[in-house]
């Protein structure tokens, strides 16, 4: 509708989401309202469903409000990325779990997935807090015109099915058995919401993408703290489980240089070293010999940081700041190793100069 009626947007009852409406189908008749073409129209959840969505021109320029991921140009597809997108193409429903370390990209691939398919994604990132209400839907309290009522309000695993959308469990090992609503959704079998006696059958295109740190089964070391062992009957309903490892060092350079170059500083032997340094240092953690490991995000931080300050050295010894000191030292030795530089080990910072030190302070 061009210029939808204000009784009609101002009405909260209505309200999806920005520029979504509800519109019962015998008003849609009468009323002579035309959705969208078929392409930016939410599919119907079933048949006999009395409730469409639409969107109002008005309102948002002509494009519908969308949870469409937001495409990355310095993305590298790599390890299982063909794999879960032809999953998620197929329109199959085929629930599936992306586990590995951490920063190894898993929840940017289904991501980036979506954003390459223009699928809708809807990210539930799972904390000991998550339950039913925040995952299902609860019933909120609100006042329209001075009157206060009750109104169900939808969680994103009944959104998600209702659109058609792809629902993302991130850090799902991080949640509690307040998370086992999921089940039949999981089975392909909808929601049944018992607190509004209302059925929601399983949608097309609607699927449900995990990721974990610890395939569910908790972290004995303390290296991932807040997960948990999950419920077995849970898990076994996932059909599909990929192991995400970091990418082979040739790939990881191109991600760093993609990075570097939009950061607006581009060097290839500052990544040349970076790679060997963290794919070394990976090994290294593998076998004993390092405590701890370098990330892809923490090599991505240390090009934005080399982009910001413009010095390799400064740069290292910020992102490694969140290390102790004997890791930091062994991670900065082992470095000057590898690029033959003579970066100083000890210190976060370079120490002041005499003239800064000297200066006088006012107050």
């Amino acid at each position: 509708m061009k210029y939808p009626p204000a009784w009609f947007v101002q009405d909260k009852t209505r309200s999806y989401g920005r520029g979504l409406f509800y519109i019962d189908t015998t008003l849609a008749k009468q009323t002579k309202v035309s959705p969208m073409p078929k392409s930016n129209t939410v599919n119907t959840v079933a048949a006999d469903d009395k409730t469409a969505v639409y969107t109002l021109a008005a309102s948002t320029n002509g494009d519908r409000a969308t949870l469409i991921p937001e495409v990355n140009n310095d993305y590298v597809p790599f390890g299982h990325f063909e794999d879960v997108k032809k999953i998620i193409e197929s329109g199959m429903f085929a629930p599936i779990v992306l586990t590995g370390n951490t920063g190894t990209g898993k929840t940017e691939m289904v991501e980036q997935i979506c954003a390459k398919l223009k699928r809708e994604c809807l990210r539930v990132n799972f904390t000991e807090m998550t339950d039913e209400d925040s995952l299902i839907g609860t019933w909120k309290l609100v006042n329209h015109d001075g009157q206060t009522s009750m109104e169900w309000q939808d969680g994103p695993v009944i959104v998600a099915l209702k659109r058609g959308a792809i629902l993302l469990l991130d850090e799902m090992d991080c949640g509690t058995a307040k998370t086992m609503c999921l089940q039949s959704p999981l089975e392909g079998k909808g929601k049944f919401i018992d607190r509004i006696i209302t059925k929601i059958p399983n949608s097309l295109r609607f699927n449900i993408v995990a990721t974990c740190n610890t395939k569910g089964k908790g972290s004995d070391d303390g290296r991932f703290v807040g997960t948990r062992v999950m419920n077995e009957a849970m898990l076994d309903r996932f059909d599909f489980w990929f192991e995400v490892d970091y990418a082979p060092r040739a790939i990881e350079k191109k991600i760093l240089l993609k990075k570097m170059k939009s950061f607006g500083k581009l060097d290839e032997h500052f990544a040349d070293c970076l790679t060997k340094w963290t794919e070394s240092i990976r090994k290294g953690y593998g076998d004993g010999t390092f405590s701890d490991l370098i990330t892809t995000r923490r090599a991505i931080n240390i090009c934005k940081a080399y982009a910001l300050f413009g010095c390799k050295q400064k740069a290292l010894q910020m992102s490694l700041a969140r290390f102790d000191k004997d890791t930091q030292t062994a991670f900065l030795s082992f470095y000057n190793k590898i690029d033959g530089s003579d970066i100083p080990v000890h210190g976060v910072y370079p120490p002041p100069n005499k003239d800064e030190t000297d200066m006088e302070v006012p107050f």
